[in-house]
């Protein structure tokens, strides 16, 4: 299918390759910054406490800030073509010039956490004001530092610990060989089958994803051991009584906000089951749904957007919210933000990368010309559009908690469908219901069993080895609690453990309950979307720059929200479960 717009991004912006003069002037010059970070601490020390805090502030703003150009360059590569040597061996130089600077930060951090009336001194300059945040939050994590030796080895030994496992289980992930038909596809292409129109597609494509799974699942699984273990290892020594509490102290997040989504979640997993078995029945099948048939299409969505359409159907859908959000957009699509097209080494799924120092960001995706797709666009540039808010935040004041995170992705989502609902009729709208609720679906009850999973993981990790068997084992436990009786017990997926890339940071923990936060949060601030309209629109900017520097249960108060009530989390569920209802009537109708 031809296009009229690129299907892959430009990084000519940051470099034109590693040849480029300019990238071996800022690999040179990292080494130089990296040395200032020293420098400025000693300065620092000799004089008074604001004059220091803003001395190596600075040194750290212009490291991060090289830091990072050099290393979202390589690592757009490396996501694009993850058999690319010359990327590999760029990205390992650059990550070891980061894990050298570890002893100097780690004692700017240390240096900063004991200057004395930290909030006054914050107070005087209006730099420190802006990072009065990270201060105070800077004393608090200080506790769980080991000594600036320590942490410089620590960061090195990573480097050929759980950043390297993470890059084996991406590797290997890439460039498995699925054997599909007679043919070799990627395990991208395969799993973007589980959205065909026929269903007998759909099940061999299941069928031939899980065999693929079998060719790596050793390597897999020892990758998936050794990174837990090592966040085991870090967090007892660290000092903190789970790797969740790490997790939820580096989300700016409290456990009772966690307990409170959780619980509502819990309790209104059998409507979504409802859902599930409403559709089952509309594809002929008697006892819940099979896995291969969770993203089976219903209804009437046979329309195919070749990307220029994608493009212009996200870009008038979101004029109708802002037209900051829609200029956004044209712009992803008109200067080559975006890399459509699955193809061989190129890692699967979607992500967004923001790169406030271009004012830009680079978006990933597998476009398969579904609705679905342009669907993930919209997600994306979500992504995007919050990275537009919080680009002319200072350098270290970039970047937000990982649920926030979700927060204007599936905002995006949750207003592309309903728009779109609101101008459809009988099998159409069937279809629009499926596509929410399909995606809903996923960010309650598959992360709910994704969460399951990684708690039990890191549990038994501490005590032994867990062989692919015991990860089937327990991937299965945690979907039939999560799923109950909406799916399928013949036809579930034990190896979801082995292609879902959240599992295998040594960075992130738990990235599975952020995306429940942001869909029901967002479901949340959509609501009042629709009864405020466009006076809404400044509160939402307002909100979205705010969540680099305030925790999230002060992000939510901006619009009113205590998500520290289950009453919140209620409400945000009982929106998708008249949604629900109106699916099952339609079924119903449908199956007539």
């Amino acid at each position: 299918m031809k296009e009229a717009v690129s299907t892959e991004w430009s990084l000519d912006e940051f470099y034109k390759g590693y040849g480029d003069p300019a990238y071996q002037a800022d690999m040179e010059r990292l080494n130089d910054l990296a040395d200032g970070l020293d420098k400025s601490l000693q300065r620092a020390r000799n004089m008074e406490a604001k004059e220091g805090l803003l001395c190596v502030i600075k040194a750290q703003e212009a490291f991060f800030l090289q830091f990072m150009r050099l290393d979202i360059y390589t690592s757009m590569r490396q996501s694009a073509n993850t058999t690319d040597s010359e990327t590999n061996a760029n990205m390992a130089q650059i990550m070891k010039k980061y894990a050298a600077a570890t002893k100097s930060l780690v004692s700017i951090q240390k240096y900063m956490a004991q200057i004395p009336n930290l909030e006054e001194v914050a107070s005087s300059d209006p730099i420190l004001e802006e990072y009065r945040f990270m201060l105070l939050k800077n004393r608090e994590q200080v506790s769980h530092l080991f000594s600036d030796e320590m942490e410089e080895m620590i960061a090195k030994m990573n480097l050929t610990g759980g950043s390297a496992w993470n890059q084996l289980f991406e590797y290997l992930t890439s460039t498995v060989k699925v054997d599909y038909k007679g043919e070799q596809i990627t395990l991208s292409a395969v799993r973007n089958l589980a959205y065909d129109s026929d269903g007998a597609v759909r099940k061999e494509a299941y069928e031939a994803e899980l065999k693929a799974y079998e060719k790596i699942q050793d390597s897999i699984a020892f990758s998936l051991n050794n990174i837990k273990s090592q966040v085991n290892m870090l967090c007892e020594a660290r000092g903190y009584d789970s790797v969740l509490s790490m997790t939820l102290e580096a989300s700016n997040m409290s456990r009772k906000t966690l307990e409170a989504m959780l619980e509502a979640m819990r309790e209104y997993m059998p409507k979504f089951h409802e859902y599930m078995r409403a559709k089952a029945k509309l594809l002929g099948h008697e006892n819940g749904l099979p896995w291969y048939d969770l993203f089976a299409p219903v209804g009437s969505m046979d329309k195919k957007y070749t990307i220029e359409e994608a493009r212009d159907y996200l870009v008038t859908s979101f004029r109708d919210f802002s037209d900051d959000m829609a200029d956004m957009m044209a712009e992803a699509f008109d200067n080559h933000w975006i890399d459509f097209l699955p193809r061989p080494g190129k890692v699967g799924g979607a992500f967004c990368c923001n790169v406030g120092f271009l004012k830009q960001s680079r978006i990933l995706t597998n476009y398969d010309y579904t609705f679905g797709s342009v669907d993930t666009l919209a997600h994306e540039l979500g992504h995007a559009y919050h990275g537009m808010m919080i680009e002319n935040n200072r350098v270290l004041n970039q970047d937000y908690p990982m649920p926030l995170a979700e927060t204007a992705s599936t905002f995006n989502e949750t207003h592309i469908t309903k728009l779109a609902l609101t101008k459809a009729q009988g099998e159409e709208k069937l279809a629009l219901l499926e596509s929410l609720l399909m995606n809903t679906t996923q960010i309650i009850c598959d992360i709910y069993s994704r969460y399951r999973f990684e708690s039990q993981v890191f549990d038994e990790c501490r005590e032994r080895r867990l062989m692919p068997e015991d990860l089937k084992e327990i991937m299965l436990k945690a979907q039939k609690e999560a799923y109950g009786d909406g799916l399928d017990p013949a036809y579930l997926h034990p190896y979801m453990w082995a292609c879902k890339g959240h599992y295998y940071s040594e960075r992130l923990s738990f990235y599975n309950f952020p995306y429940a936060f942001g869909g029901l949060f967002a479901m949340g601030l959509y609501t009042q979307f629709e009864k405020e309209g466009a006076s809404f629109v400044p509160k939402y900017r307002r909100l979205l720059k705010a969540t680099t520097d305030h925790t999230i249960e002060e992000v939510a108060a901006m619009a009113g929200i205590d998500v520290t009530n289950k009453a919140f989390w209620r409400e945000s569920l009982e929106a998708f479960g008249k949604l629900v209802d109106e699916f099952v009537a339609l079924a119903e109708e449908e199956s007539k």
